[in-house]
């Protein structure tokens, strides 16, 4: 996919070796301070230039006037400045051969400001500058440790180096995305903000990360599009290739009258977008724990077909897992001879061998490493969802190493169950932190695994490799 100079040069908005803060402060509590010090702390190793016409230094680092009176090159700016004063600065950056920018600003199109907005468009379309925003958050690259996001560290987690990037027209949605990551262990290619999208835009920057090795899960929260035909044909060149899950807000008549005050995005037709990610294989999320559910199951190999085995050390869960199962369009495999056999001579004998496999509320982590290596040699078994109730005496923190092991092997996805309170959520992110997509219901995991084997059929299918192959890395 030939890419745009704007888009290219995007480059040195998530991966620059130097970087200007206009707009730096010497206060604590100011956005320009917050992001010079998420720098520093952050470890880039970069310069960075703090920008402020009143100040010496900001965190021991030289403060400078205007960017112009930097030394040396500037591959990147982040701007908070007053909305007034924008115009001025981005001009200097264009002068200064500043490739990217994010403008971290509001008060523009969202406010009705939109004269304002075209102007510093058309500036940095004059300068070829790869402008995020106004009115974002900001962006990270955890591998270069890129942090221009707003929000201080000890507030808003910053997530460890992964496979999933994230696009967010919402600085608010995005930032509890963010946190969450962080706390579930789940990993970070890249995280946008986008804001107003007056020069970068959604399909921009879909683009990028189609082509981003970095990048191997592409998460999109959406409000409005300004070309859903660009749109369309962007995301079915991707999903060849990388899956796309998308949250579409604004549906409601008045969900779309506030994505316009927010973001100046008119939102359209909640079918018609509906009907178009399903054109273009993009995985539609309708709530904002799906966005996340959908996204974490891509760390799996893909499947080879909808036959589901289950292991559960709850009868009641079993039956919830079933129920599930068959409402998302999934099969309920039948074990082969072998596998019963095996199991009926490794398991008590009030266990009942068959399909949800209830190995007892007695169970320890030892039966269910025989039940799941059982399963994971059955060629009936194409997914394995292991449903864990770590409330129960015999089980301990074993059972993880159990399961990560087995799906470190590679050989079909696995996922786990895992409901309760504290003890339970802390096994929970170890599994999540390992690469193992964990759920706290049935319910979300059947979901989750449907979507998931639904896109394993079309990439399969595309690029003419076998159903359990991984998905390629760009190049």
């Amino acid at each position: 996919m030939a890419l745009k100079k704007k888009v290219k040069n995007l480059d040195a908005v998530f991966n620059p070796s130097s970087i200007a803060v206009i707009g730096a402060s010497r206060e604590p509590n100011k956005i320009g301070h917050v992001i010079v010090k998420n720098f520093v702390d952050g470890g880039f190793s970069g310069n960075v230039y703090p920008i402020n016409p009143n100040a010496e230094e900001i965190l021991g680092l030289p403060a400078y006037k205007s960017v112009l009176d930097v030394p040396g090159k500037v591959d990147s700016a982040v701007i908070a400045v007053p909305a007034k004063a924008v115009a001025q600065v981005l001009d200097e950056c264009g002068r200064k051969g500043v490739r990217g920018v994010v403008l971290i600003t509001g008060g523009f199109s969202e406010v009705g400001n939109t004269e304002e907005e075209k102007k510093i468009a058309e500036i940095a379309n004059r300068y070829e500058i790869a402008l995020i925003g106004p009115n974002c958050m900001g962006v990270l690259t955890p591998a270069s440790r890129v942090d221009s996001v707003f929000l201080p560290i000890y507030k808003l987690g910053r997530p460890r180096v992964g496979g999933i990037s994230f696009i967010s027209q919402s600085g608010a949605v995005g930032g509890c995305i963010v946190d969450l990551a962080a706390r579930a262990g789940v990993g970070m290619g890249k995280f946008v903000s986008y804001g107003n999208a007056a020069v970068i835009d959604e399909c921009d920057l879909l683009e990028y990360l189609a082509s981003d090795r970095q990048t191997e899960i592409i998460v999109v929260y959406l409000e409005g599009v300004r070309d859903g035909r660009r749109l369309l044909e962007v995301a079915k060149k991707i999903t060849r290739k990388k899956p796309i899950v998308m949250l579409k807000a604004g549906k409601s008549a008045h969900g779309a009258e506030a994505a316009l005050s927010h973001t100046g995005s008119l939102a359209g037709s909640a079918e018609a977008y509906s009907a178009a990610f399903r054109q273009s294989r993009i995985i539609e999320a309708a709530t904002l724990e799906q966005l996340f559910d959908f996204a974490k199951i891509f760390d799996q190999v893909l499947p080879c077909g909808k036959r589901i085995g289950i292991v559960t050390n709850g009868g009641g869960m079993g039956v919830l897992a079933v129920d599930s199962l068959e409402y998302e369009g999934l099969e309920l495999a039948e074990f082969s001879e072998e596998t019963k056999k095996l199991l009926r001579a490794s398991l008590p004998s009030y266990a009942n061998v068959r399909n949800p496999l209830d190995i007892i509320g007695d169970a320890d982590s030892s039966r269910y490493e025989v039940a799941i290596n059982a399963l994971l040699r059955d060629e009936n078994v194409d997914a394995i969802v292991v449903v864990i109730l770590f409330q129960t005496a015999a089980i301990d923190s074993s059972v993880v190493n159990i399961v990560i092991r087995a799906s470190d092997l590679r050989k079909k996805p696995i996922i786990a169950v895992c409901t309760g309170g504290e003890y339970t959520e802390m096994h929970k992110r170890i599994l999540e932190s390992y690469g193992v997509p964990s759920y706290s219901s049935p319910s979300s995991a059947m979901r989750a695994l449907a979507r998931f084997i639904s896109y394993a059929e079309h990439y399969s299918r595309y690029n003419k490799v076998p159903c359990d192959a991984p998905i390629k890395k760009s190049k």
